[in-house]
């Protein structure tokens, strides 16, 4: 893949990935922006790793989502209070598609997994197939992930 090729692939991705970290880190715009910008730069470096057994937006969301884990790990983050993101979602940024601070609140009780799941499969749209290459696990898990995470966002949000 070219230089070119891949600038193509990150300006037609990288609003997508930015809403899902966004929605990964509960509102935290700041922390998925640097979180993005790691990915895309991880993604670079490891150009020549890319084979295309998958399509170029599965591969980033996956280092995109293990960027996140790795930076949760490493950092033992909290995210910011939800009552801080207040204005959190603005027209034209990357998290305008979730100006609903209940949901945010919700995500946020989830466990990473489960949040993960439900994200990009409602957020993002992918199949289950996907969200397991994606995340390095299994169909049945990615199915009981989704159906546990619809219990505790109905549950959360009722």
């Amino acid at each position: 893949m070219t230089r070119q090729e891949f600038i193509r692939h990150v300006e037609s991705n990288q609003e997508a990935v930015r809403r899902f970290l966004t929605a990964l880190c509960c509102g935290n715009s700041g922390l998925a922006d640097d979180l993005a910008q790691e990915a895309f730069m991880k993604a670079y470096l490891s150009l020549d790793d890319f084979r295309g057994e998958s399509g170029f937006r599965t591969w980033v969301f996956r280092i995109a989502y293990t960027t996140f884990v790795s930076d949760r790990r490493v950092a033992r983050c909290r995210f910011e209070p939800i009552e801080s993101a207040t204005s959190v979602a603005s027209p034209g940024r990357a998290d305008s598609g979730f100006d609903n601070q209940a949901l945010y609140a919700a995500l946020e009780q989830l466990s990473e997994k489960e949040r993960s799941a439900i994200l990009l499969h409602y957020m993002q749209g992918y199949s289950v197939a996907e969200i397991a290459d994606i995340t390095e696990s299994t169909v049945a898990a990615v199915k009981q992930l989704l159906s546990r995470g619809r219990v505790h966002l109905k549950d959360l949000l009722s």
